[in-house]
């Protein structure tokens, strides 16, 4: 499989930046396909890796968020979820979001499944990590854009949640789906 992989990769004969900001960067690359043929205009948006947590107490509760997202222009029912700072490793990150947006923490952590947000445009990956036995240490200490509220759900409630496309972030919704059909 590698080698058939190296074999369709792309060559990158030349890349510019458009754009580069904190939250949004964008270059165009001038590729070569495996065949020869070339696209003068390929684009790319990179951003920094993303985490995510499905969080469960002690006494089997979900953590879950609830915030606006301005670009879909709908509030949102979110697992637990950041960007990983320069520096951090998925699990810090991940640890990290958590207590700062929710106050909950400890527990038991392990990795549940790595994502691409969209691998033809995208270059970044979500790590999303299962984290049991969390529990409230600490007050949630949120960004200057945050606004988010935090909700203890029964595993029956995310479950329908999943079911009515109560949760729209496909990010989100996989774990969960993972989660659900490897641990129920």
């Amino acid at each position: 499989m590698n080698q058939k992989e190296n074999k369709k990769t792309w060559k990158v004969l030349e890349s510019e930046y458009l754009i580069k900001r904190p939250w949004l960067t964008a270059r165009r690359d001038c590729v070569e396909l495996p065949d020869g043929r070339t696209i003068p205009e390929y684009y790319v948006l990179e951003y920094p890796d993303w985490v995510n947590v499905i969080a469960i107490t002690k006494e089997g509760r979900f953590v879950m968020e609830e915030q606006y997202r301005h670009a879909a222009g709908k509030v949102s029912c979110e697992l637990p979820c950041g960007v990983m700072e320069a520096g951090e490793t998925p699990l810090k990150a991940a640890k990290r979001e958590l207590l700062e947006e929710t106050g909950y923490g400890n527990g038991v952590w392990q990795p549940l499944m790595e994502l691409s947000p969209n691998p033809g445009s995208m270059s970044n990956t979500t790590y999303c990590f299962l984290a049991t036995g969390v529990e409230k240490i600490a007050e949630p200490c949120l960004d200057p854009t945050e606004d988010l509220s935090v909700y203890l759900m029964t595993r029956e409630q995310v479950k329908e949640l999943v079911d009515r496309n109560g949760i729209f972030q496909s990010l989100m919704v996989a774990p969960l789906l993972k989660y659900f059909y490897e641990y129920d």
